[in-house]
């Protein structure tokens, strides 16, 4: 009987539990809501039970569907605050510092997630001074659904930028910010929902993909959870065979003791791969050692390393003591040196290579450098390696599913709970995942804009995006580059209404996909953003866009939109990376000159031009086409009009 009491007892109490009123993750302190138009507010509730939203000194009342839903919208509000948001069912919640203001969805991929801290060198002195309490971000946690679009999220929080907390935004999200908001004054909120490395299906919704049967086939396969599984199960039974030991941590001594006595280390130069100095094709464990000269002004305090990138992942050993390691090839390799640790003269250097696959070793044209207090010393030069582990080739290949980036599965598990959130519009850096489609691509990103904006329920939303960079080699002739086709895909999407494209063609960097310059990308996008939704017509947002190409005899004559003032180059030289081919498609350089808002292109061995291109490489070499404000032509490729 007692037990049959503790169990009723139970029910009851897990029966008030579920009655009680929840919110979303999304509706927590210090969030910014958007101003001057009605707000959804929504959360869960036993059914039946009524609720009362308090916000501004109004009030409303809702009551909860069958379905356990409520949902209701308050009224505008004007950019301030804060304010206090009261919620009252069977139980109260209190939401404080509520800010009415303009919200925006920030996502993509990696350049959409990095943050400031990863950047913290070029923009020390930002961090260093935000002071911004009412710009705001909510970062969306990275997780996954296959199986249809969520509701919530399993985690976030609203967090001002200060300089502690400005370090996990979004650096592009942030420059972006905060040019609205020193332009506006008023308070600025970014939802981020961005996930490194993953391709634009992922961020889409199934029905997005209907025009995209292959696309979709996949999304019907995966909701097969016994699939998935047993595939990733293959792929784990099928895995790399067994690596072995590294003898650099299993000897005697371990490579990075400084009492271990080196035999058998070879010469070798940092920065540069081992596969491009007399190492073939090997994937392991490399071990560098150095003996570095410290004078004794440094050793007293704190210090720092950069170690440039590395391929793949480090760990580096400083007198024997490990200062800092990195498990994946993209970061800069920043780690700081506690005091004391250096002493004057002779320091023993170790840095523990693993390489995956592809070149292994240190990127060149990045900094190897020792700093404290006002001294450096390079690191670049001759040092001396020795393999630990040799990794056998992979037998055999079974496919995982990587579920981050597959089709829908991003948009079910981080898009999908956000779209109740009433918003001004979205920014969207992504692309270099899906650079190898770039025809695909031209269809793919007008679709989920769309969608996106149905999904919102907003479809005038202004919608912008960022050009792919600069990135790889530079190639002195003109060349075939799928990062130029997938940039004129993206271009596309300028047909649909309420787009802006910020160009960052000038802003790449041949050996790094994550540029560090961050500011310029958030100040376009935000270039972007006064035109369009905040209604600055006048205003010059972008750099030249092709338009238009007419032949005169030998010559082409192009137009662009986006004159602003007038054409320029940026560095006053004469204009560079114009190619023209005739109906045989061979490209040769062209000579071009500027006259008025026109560009007149030409090359006296090619009688009868039929193609024109400008730009037309994964990195351009010197891209100096330019608007009198300062802004990037974009790339472009055209055929000419007879």
């Amino acid at each position: 009987m007692m037990r049959f009491f503790f169990s009723v007892l139970s029910l009851c109490v897990l029966s008030t539990a579920d009655a009680q009123v929840r919110l979303p993750r999304l509706l927590r302190d210090s969030m910014v809501l958007q101003r001057d138009t009605k707000v959804k507010v929504w959360g869960w509730a036993a059914p039946g039970e009524k609720v009362q939203v308090t916000f501004n000194k109004k009030t409303y009342k809702t009551t909860t569907a069958a379905d356990g839903k409520w949902s209701l919208f308050i009224q505008p509000t004007k950019a301030g605050g804060p304010y206090t948001l009261n919620i009252d069912g069977s139980n109260h919640i209190t939401l404080k510092d509520v800010l009415a203001g303009d919200v925006w969805v920030c996502a993509g991929q990696s350049n959409m997630v990095h943050q400031m801290s990863l950047h913290s060198v070029r923009y020390a002195d930002e961090i260093a001074k935000a002071n911004y309490p009412q710009i705001r971000q909510f970062w969306v946690p990275n997780i996954t659904a296959l199986q249809g679009p969520q509701e919530d999220l399993p985690s976030g929080s609203w967090k001002a930028a200060n300089p502690k907390d400005v370090l996990d935004f979004s650096a592009v999200a942030y420059f972006f910010a905060k040019s609205l908001y020193e332009k506006y004054g008023v308070p600025i909120g970014i939802i981020n929902a961005s996930w490194g490395g993953v391709p634009i299906e992922a961020m889409m919704s199934e029905a997005s993909l209907k025009e995209f049967p292959n696309i979709l086939s996949t999304v019907e396969k995966n909701k097969d959870t016994a699939y998935v599984n047993g595939t990733n199960r293959k792929t784990a039974l099928a895995a790399r065979p067994p690596r072995g030991e590294d003898k650099g941590m299993t000897s005697a001594k371990p490579w990075h003791d400084p009492t271990y006595e080196p035999k058998g280390w070879r010469p070798i130069n940092i920065p540069g791969y081992w596969e491009d100095q007399g190492i073939k094709d090997l994937d392991g464990v490399v071990w560098y050692r150095r003996e570095i000269d410290v004078p004794a002004s440094m050793t007293n305090t704190q210090a720092k390393v950069f170690l440039g990138r590395i391929v793949d992942a480090d760990a580096l050993y400083i007198n024997g003591k490990q200062v800092g390691n990195t498990g994946y090839m993209y970061p800069q390799r920043r780690y700081t040196v506690p005091a004391g640790l250096l002493k004057p003269g002779k320091n023993l250097f170790v840095v523990r290579v693993t390489n995956n696959g592809g070149k292994g070793g240190f990127v060149p044209d990045k900094p190897y450098q020792l700093f404290a207090g006002n001294d450096t010393v390079d690191l670049k030069g001759e040092w001396h390696y020795k393999v630990g582990q040799v990794f056998t080739p992979q037998r055999s290949f079974v496919p995982g599913i990587a579920l981050q980036n597959q089709p829908a599965s991003l948009y079910n598990a981080m898009v999908a709970p956000l779209t109740s959130y009433t918003v001004k519009g979205f920014n969207w850096y992504q692309g270099e995942s899906n650079a190898g489609r770039p025809e695909e691509y031209a269809r793919l990103q007008p679709a989920m804009i769309q969608d996106w904006l149905q999904k919102w329920n907003a479809p005038t939303a202004p919608f912008f995006f960022v050009q792919l960079p600069g990135f790889m080699e530079m190639s002195y002739l003109p060349t075939e580059s799928s990062w130029a086709a997938f940039r004129e895909a993206q271009t596309k999407s300028l047909s649909l209404p309420n787009t802006g494209m910020a160009v960052a063609i000038d802003l790449g960097e041949w050996n790094d996909i994550h540029p560090d310059r961050k500011k310029e990308v958030g100040e376009r996008l935000a270039l972007q953003a006064m035109k369009v939704a905040y209604g600055e017509k006048a205003l010059v947002a972008g750099g030249p866009l092709y338009q238009s190409a007419q032949k005169d005899g030998a010559r082409i004559i192009l137009s662009f939109t986006n004159v602003g003032s007038g054409l320029i180059t940026n560095d006053g030289e004469e204009l560079s990376e114009f190619a023209i081919a005739g109906a045989d498609k061979k490209f040769v350089w062209a000579k071009a000159k500027i006259e008025g808002d026109k560009i007149i292109v030409w090359n006296d061995e090619v009688q009868n031009p039929v193609h024109v291109r400008y730009a037309w490489a994964d990195n351009p070499v010197n891209p100096n086409l330019y608007n009198k404000e300062g802004l990037p032509a974009s790339p472009f490729g055209a055929t000419v009009n007879p």
